[in-house]
């Protein structure tokens, strides 16, 4: 699911961390119990939402920050990622995994932040490149 969205970065942030928790009954985390939303704030101001779906074979499960990525992917134009925010039903701060910490990296742009949401709104802020320094990238490769 992706959203255009004409205002400021600021308010975009806003609006996607209070739609998040909203999200989070959408997630199927039938194993675990623990749902989670995330947005993709491409840098042309488009944010794209995805939730965690499970499988009985673990492995196979997505993560919803990989969810929004491929909706971003899925919606065309840019490729870059600005912010991420993450909602998790707990209502707890967390931070992505190590698996998508890795598919972040593949789209992240210098200055992108990982946004904590909690109670629809930004909780905590942490610059993703600190989160996954030296990553293995697209650069390793060209």
């Amino acid at each position: 699911m992706s959203a255009d969205v004409t205002s400021s970065s600021d308010s975009l942030e806003q609006e996607a961390a209070r739609v998040l928790p909203g999200l989070l009954s959408n997630a199927y985390a039938r194993y675990s119990n623990f749902t989670v939303a995330a947005a993709v704030i491409d840098d042309e101001g488009r944010a794209h939402y995805g939730v965690n779906v499970e499988n009985a074979a673990y492995p196979s499960g997505t993560c919803a920050e990989q969810t929004a990525i491929g909706a971003m992917i899925t919606a065309g134009g840019s490729r870059r990622i600005a912010k991420v925010l993450i909602a998790a039903g707990t209502d707890a701060v967390v931070q992505p995994c190590g698996a998508c910490r890795q598919r972040i990296a593949e789209f992240a742009g210098e200055t992108c932040e990982i946004v904590s949401v909690r109670g629809g709104a930004p909780a905590e802020r942490v610059a993703f490149w600190t989160l996954l320094p030296e990553a293995f990238g697209p650069r390793d490769l060209d």
